[in-house]
């Protein structure tokens, strides 16, 4: 029987329907529902139980209006939110190296139970795969007023969150085969940045010993701008901005306060950052768990002994584009507003528009957000680590292709289910562009098997960035093989410096020279 014995009690899995020598514990409590006398407060050691915990079907997701394809919904009155799910191999020898997967979705949306992160062709690669669910939203963003400062009812909540589940794998996890002094922690977009703040919180030192961050979102605020926000929320709730207002108004009533102040701000071309991606929370600078930005902490040393390996697509927002996220930027006046509303000097979206000749001014502006938003903040956060002292390896996801009459694009989230090794979940196509093919599953393998190689023993298969400069010309660019025979013809027949892809030197340049600002959601 594939029966495990936490220090709360006993557990039973099941096999993985893909990898039968795989055992799958699904919907594991690591702490308890943090509603009715919990809701906005740390989260709290899970209630133990007696005889054997059906542990087969993914725990209640957190409170969110999102209908992802492939994945649970929440409803109203859910709340055993915080359980995690694990992939082990049956037989393993023990001790085996843990990746811990935070999921991504602007801190608002998505959960463990999505397809992109089943951990079966992970744990085939000799890895125990945790993932997990967290608060969301108001429940884990929401800055809640009080009068101690947030002692009993914290800012970063979410965060804290993802802290207890890394603490219930250092309690737990030998008894699922894994080492709890061998802890790759592991994340994409939101999920990155969250990954990037628990590498420098103090609070987090010791859980993992390396870290996976793909696409970080550059959006960390002050407690006054989140502040600012929670009075915006509780007016769209018809609740007063105080505590007892907040825990006044259910779950299911915040998250359509945020809907709607989110759809406000995306009607409104005048409202400033927000119109252009209205993602309204994210982590938040309160002095206790959190102290700064990630990439400042970075860069004064606060990653410490932690190895990274970070990693962006090339055209990160052209997903948000497609799905309707994202405002439509079509006209070079829409874009010079954009540039002020961020602060982004007339010499970068020049440079842009003269990379980019040909292209309609959407694409300018696609490719400006990327930079803004994911990809220069992803670069930065491993130059700063190697420039601190911190091992750091950086990879560009760059796989492209022509299908059908359209172009498919590298874009956010592309990336992710061929690290997972998910590429055969149809719910997956319209990330990855349709059915995959051979040169698809080749990549997929070597992209999963880099994650296990850094997972293991801290080598993804290529060199780490320059430690004296935090830069170097070591970055893995991840295409076909196809593409990768197709670029070094053009390498061949333009030069070394004409024929380097658009991947590999990007607009990385004109960054340099800008600066980055440091962006508050």
């Amino acid at each position: 029987m594939d029966v495990f014995t936490t220090k709360s009690g006993t557990v039973r899995g099941r096999r993985a329907e893909r990898h039968r020598g795989i055992v799958v514990v699904r919907g594991l409590p690591y702490a308890a529902p943090p509603f009715g006398a919990l809701r906005f407060r740390e989260p709290q050691p899970p209630e133990p139980w007696d005889g054997v915990r059906d542990c087969t079907a993914f725990g209640p997701v957190a409170p969110q209006s999102a209908e992802l394809p492939g994945a649970p919904v929440w409803s109203p009155g859910d709340e055993d939110v915080l359980t995690l799910n694990i992939w082990t191999p049956a037989d393993g020898p023990g001790d085996l190296p843990v990746l811990v997967w935070i999921h991504g979705g602007a801190y608002v949306f998505g959960s463990s139970a999505q397809p992109d992160f089943d951990g079966t062709a992970l744990a085939g690669e000799g890895l125990v795969v945790v993932t997990l669910n967290s608060r969301l939203g108001f429940e884990g963003f929401g800055h809640v007023p009080c009068a101690d400062r947030g002692a009993a009812f914290p800012d970063n909540r979410g965060l804290l969150d993802q802290i207890a589940a890394l603490e219930w794998v250092r309690d737990n996890i030998a008894a699922f085969g894994g080492s709890p002094d061998r802890v790759t922690l592991a994340g994409q977009s939101s999920g990155a940045t969250s990954v990037a703040c628990l590498t420098v919180a103090d609070r987090a030192r010791g859980l993992f010993r390396r870290a996976v961050l793909h696409s970080a979102v550059n959006a960390f605020a002050s407690v006054e701008q989140a502040a600012r926000t929670t009075a915006e929320v509780a007016a769209e709730a018809g609740v007063p901005a105080t505590l007892a207002g907040l825990l006044a108004a259910p779950p299911e009533a915040l998250v359509a306060a945020t809907d709607r102040v989110c759809a406000r701000y995306a009607q409104d071309p005048a409202s400033g950052r927000r119109h252009y991606d209205p993602a309204i929370y994210g982590p938040v600078a309160d002095g206790v768990l959190l102290t700064a930005d990630p990439l400042e902490a970075l860069a004064a040393g606060a990653g410490g002994p932690v190895e990274l390996l970070v990693c962006h697509t090339t055209e990160e927002y052209w997903l948000l584009d497609a799905v309707g996220s994202s405002a439509k930027i079509t006209t070079k006046e829409q874009l010079a507003v954009f540039a002020a509303d961020f602060g982004l000097p007339d010499s970068l979206v020049a440079g842009h528009r003269e990379r980019l000749p040909d292209a309609p001014v959407l694409d300018v502006y696609l490719s400006l957000h990327s930079g803004l938003l994911f990809a220069e903040y992803s670069s930065r956060l491993a130059e700063a680590h190697a420039r601190a002292g911190g091992r750091a390896f950086l990879a560009r996801f760059d796989r492209r292709r022509d299908r059908a009459g359209r172009r498919v694009r590298a874009w956010h989230c592309a990336d992710i289910p061929f690290a997972f090794g998910n590429l055969h979940e149809e719910s997956l196509h319209f990330l990855v562009g349709g059915p995959p093919g051979e040169a698809d599953a080749e990549l997929s393998r070597r992209m999963t098997r880099a994650w296990a190689a850094f997972a293991a023993l801290g080598d993804p298969g290529w060199e780490p960035l320059d430690g004296s400069t935090g830069s170097g010309s070591a970055v893995r660019v991840w295409r076909t093989a196809a593409e990768e025979r197709a670029d070094a013809v053009r390498r061949a027949t333009e030069g070394a410096a004409g024929g380097a892809s658009r991947a590999q030197n990007g607009f990385r340049d004109l960054w340099r020279t800008a600066g980055l600002p440091l962006l508050a959601p």
